[in-house]
């Protein structure tokens, strides 16, 4: 088989990668803004449960929380398919990386503008609202899109779980024509395909963040 016959068997699998990635990122972006404002804002214990989920989330590696809840929520009584584990495993985890973009973001503001909401007599969900949320927004966006195409990447692993993806399609080929070389070197052109439109979304966004602050 010629590289573009290859290519074009491979993107076969590209609408259940494309889901993945879609579905993934319901649970990556409220993860992300969610925990990292829980984080930004409380103290002492409830803080400490708050990093312990993000730290669950990001100290263990994706294939193994596949793994573990493919075959743990069947065992409690949950009938998850493996579109849906894959979304909420590799969405959580790349939320979690998210939460501290958000939380990171949230603490370069002075806290001078805090202060004057509060003496304006502004409740403190209103001042992360109004002031210190639409500021730092224009921070976090770069390093997010750069979370969504590690979310991309992490889509490769969802082959383990027998979807049909792009992953999952480039063995079947490479079973069938044993040219490896050729069959993940179009596996690799497929990735940048759907990463690179991010990497230049990223970049617009990070020339933008900085012309706002000049």
């Amino acid at each position: 088989m010629s590289l573009l016959e290859i290519l074009a068997g491979i993107l076969e699998g590209a609408d259940i990668t494309l889901q993945v990635v879609g579905y993934a990122l319901l649970y990556a972006i409220p993860f992300a803004f969610v925990f990292g404002i829980l984080q930004y804002l409380t103290r002492g214990l409830p803080r400490k449960g708050i990093t312990f989920i993000i730290e669950f989330w990001r100290s263990n590696a994706v294939i193994i929380l596949l793994y573990v809840f493919y075959y743990l929520l069947p065992f409690v009584g949950l009938r998850w398919s493996a579109m849906s584990v894959a979304a909420l495993v590799i969405g959580c985890n790349v939320g979690a990386y998210g939460s501290q973009v958000v939380r990171a973001a949230l603490q370069t503001l002075a806290r001078g503008q805090i202060e004057a909401g509060a003496a304006l007599g502004l409740p403190r969900l209103h001042v992360l609202a109004l002031v210190e949320l639409p500021q730092s927004i224009r921070l976090m966006i770069p390093s997010l899109i750069n979370e969504a195409i590690r979310l991309i990447q992490s889509t490769a692993l969802v082959s383990l779980l027998a979807l049909s993806d792009m992953t999952f399609k480039a063995k079947e080929i490479g079973q069938i024509t044993y040219q490896p070389v050729e069959v993940y070197s179009a596996l690799l052109l497929a990735y940048f395909v759907l990463a690179y439109p991010f990497a230049l979304l990223g970049r617009r966004l990070e020339s933008w963040t900085t012309q706002g602050k000049q």
